[in-house]
């Protein structure tokens, strides 16, 4: 198979889809690798590098696209790359179509098979790919939340961690998964006091038992949320609903009541966002404020740490990839059900229930798909 990795283009977005080793182990496998010029440069891989992984460099992403049987990516597609979509293309990246209905038609029209990596799925209900993307969005949550609190970057002028004698900053996490959990973790471990908030009464047992500081956790209804983002310092939207597009369980009534120059951190708002004053931002534009509250709101968080980002997803993405490549799209999917759950999009036709119900389109289970092979 010839796989494709362009060079992603969203807005300050420097991660790669593959790693040299990661490249190396396809093409050791006896797959070509198509690398477009310079993608790895904002990941610190060099063109040498992936081409001692046995990758070919292509200069022209039009042949990056139009010549490889399956394309790697990071960032779901730009506008500017519709144009390469074609039907016996197989694509495999991160899309969250539930908030992109224009790409959502794009793949439709042009009868792409797309893998969703947010949407591959296990028994367990654990999603491999989303993973470390999740742990470093949560991380970063925090120390970007830091930043903003202070009087330089807009902020109401205080130390998340506070000092002996002086209260902490008040940190709400909404939701317990992955990014809220990693999130508290880094809260905590920075002194400020942690209030996560979760619908699963289950999760906060476990939390409270693995999570040590400052830390409350509370069941998740409208009244706890609005009486914990009132008194607020940071809130961090980290609610998912896989595939779906996420609720808003952060009011515009509520951050009306926060103190100005507080800060907003919306790490869902690649679904769409937890909180209903989100709006997606830019590395480059980063923030906006509403009612002096402070929002940040970039949909590719982790692309600001691109050489973490770029090996914890290679690491997860990698053997999927390969997978893929050795068996074909039909017989990979076939023997795998967690990534059959990644196909959004095949032959024209929705795939996964969540997006065709964000669009009100119709939806077709994949097996009837594959049954007619």
């Amino acid at each position: 198979m010839i796989v494709g990795i362009p060079r992603e283009i969203k807005d300050n977005e420097y991660r790669v889809a593959l790693t040299p080793g990661g490249v190396e182990s396809l093409v050791r496998a006896g797959h070509t690798v198509l690398v477009e010029q310079g993608a790895g440069l904002g990941s610190g891989f060099s063109d040498e590098q992936y081409v001692r992984g046995g990758a070919k460099i292509e200069p022209d992403p039009a042949r990056v696209w139009t010549m490889a049987d399956m394309v790697l990516k990071v960032k779901e597609p730009l506008p500017q790359e519709y144009r390469f979509f074609r039907e016996e293309l197989l694509l495999f990246t991160y899309l969250h179509l539930a908030a992109e209905r224009e790409l959502t038609q794009a793949l439709l029209a042009r009868k792409v098979t797309a893998i969703a990596y947010e949407t591959v799925q296990r028994g367990d209900g654990s999603l491999p790919l989303l993973m470390p993307m999740s742990q470093i969005a949560g991380r970063m949550a925090v120390q970007v939340a830091a930043h903003y609190l202070e009087r330089t970057a807009g902020g109401r002028g205080k130390l998340l961690g506070g000092v002996p004698g002086v209260r902490p900053a008040d940190v709400v996490i909404i939701g317990g998964g992955t990014v809220g959990t990693n999130a508290a973790q880094i809260a905590l471990g920075m002194g400020a006091h942690v209030i996560v908030i979760e619908e699963s009464v289950d999760r906060l047992r476990y939390l409270s038992e693995i999570l040590h500081g400052n830390l409350t956790t509370l069941s998740s209804n409208p009244r706890n949320i609005a009486d914990a983002v009132q008194h607020a310092d940071v809130v961090i939207g980290a609610v998912l609903k896989p595939g779906a597009k996420a609720p808003h369980l952060v009011t515009a009534e509520m951050i009306r009541t926060m103190t100005p120059g507080t800060v907003v951190i919306d790490v869902a708002v690649d679904q769409g966002g937890c909180v209903e004053t989100s709006r997606p931002t830019s590395h480059s534009d980063p923030v906006f404020s509403v009612d002096g509250v402070i929002h940040y709101c970039v949909p590719n968080m982790p692309g600001a740490v691109p050489r973490t980002s770029t090996y914890a997803l290679s690491n997860v993405t990698e053997p999927y990839a390969l997978r893929l490549a050795d068996q074909g799209f039909a017989r990979a999917v076939r023997a795998d059900p967690a990534l059959a759950k990644g196909v959004n999009t095949c032959r024209g036709h929705i795939t996964c229930q969540a997006v065709a119900e964000a669009f009100g389109l119709e939806y077709t289970p994949l097996t009837a798909l594959l049954g007619s092979s």
